[in-house]
């Protein structure tokens, strides 16, 4: 049987480590956020080394379960202690709990040794630095980072002729269908558009929300145009999408391949400003190739009447 007394020190002992590592964890982020290094990799894997580490000071029974446990409670309380909205809890989430992991396994590793003591300590702390150090510091050192040039491209069929295809990418925007599930975890979300038209010069306003965090708007206008695509080249963007990602440009693409049907290519440029890449890269192209689909459905399928009743209830087929 467990003895009362230890299971109430033990959790004293954890509850003072969640406060002392909630605590290091918000100065440490404040202060990468006065340094412009919110983006880092040294908030997604240094602040949950610093998470772990400090937890670790309690001489937990069991260093992984200890530390994550940790890792949950400020992940709970990260939108007071880091000022983040839920979407980016749940996109850090992940990689603090993978980061905490490998801090509790090394710590763990050195304990069943016998490395409890001095040199013990001095071990498992070098062996996290060797591993962790270089994953943080990726986008704080300007040559120490990835191609943060992304491009994403859809193709889908739609129901309609070329021109019409046109002539609802000329019209107004409107994002009327709704969002995929991922797109509506919280991320910003479109609401007022104006514009329209397809000379070079013609503008679309974008107006995003993110709850009561950030509003802001998105200004694209047409670059380039023929008779088989257009390109629309960011303008300006005080969207909250700015903390993830700088777009580029868009390029729509129409060509025939049967009677009433097109195919559409929409292509999307922008700049990957999250780290680490290995993580981060192959997250947002996800994202980015589920909003150019969207816009494809909402932008680029033909609503014309003479051809609603053909295209009505019928996604567009992609390939």
């Amino acid at each position: 049987m467990s003895d009362p007394m230890s299971s109430e020190r033990n959790a004293k002992r954890i509850l003072a480590a969640a406060i002392v590592a909630l605590m290091l964890a918000g100065l440490a982020y404040r202060g990468l956020v006065l340094k412009r290094l919110e983006h880092t990799s040294l908030v997604f894997v240094g602040i949950p080394a610093l998470l772990a580490i400090a937890t670790l000071y309690i001489r937990p029974r069991s260093a992984i379960g200890t530390v994550n446990k940790i890792i949950a409670i400020a992940l709970c309380m990260s939108g007071v202690v880091f000022g983040e909205a839920l979407v980016c809890i749940l996109m850090a989430a992940p990689i603090f709990f993978l980061v905490g992991t490998v801090v509790g396994a090394i710590i763990a590793g050195f304990q069943k040794r016998g490395g409890t003591g001095l040199s013990g300590a001095a071990k498992w702390r070098a062996s996290v630095a060797m591993v962790l150090i270089p994953l943080s510091v990726e986008g704080v050192i300007p040559a120490f980072e990835f191609d943060r040039d992304e491009r994403v491209s859809v193709t889908a069929i739609v129901g309609g002729e070329p021109d019409d295809v046109r002539a609802a990418l000329a019209a107004a925007p409107r994002f009327d269908r709704q969002l995929p599930p991922f797109l509506r975890l919280g991320f910003p979300v479109p609401t007022h558009t104006s514009g329209s038209g397809l000379r070079v010069g013609d503008e679309r306003r974008v107006m995003f929300e993110h709850g009561e965090h950030h509003s802001g708007e998105l200004v694209m206008a047409v670059s380039s145009v023929d008779a088989a695509s257009a390109t629309f080249s960011v303008v300006r963007d005080s969207s909250y999408i700015t903390h993830w990602m700088n777009w580029q440009d868009a390029t729509v693409a129409w060509a025939p391949v049967a009677p009433g049907r097109t195919a559409v290519t929409w292509t999307l440029r922008y700049r990957r400003r999250l780290d680490p890449a290995v993580y981060f890269a192959p997250l947002e192209r996800y994202g980015v190739r589920l909003a150019a689909r969207y816009l494809v459905e909402t932008l680029a399928t033909p609503v014309r009447p003479e051809i609603a009743s053909a295209v009505s209830g019928v996604s567009p087929s992609w390939r």
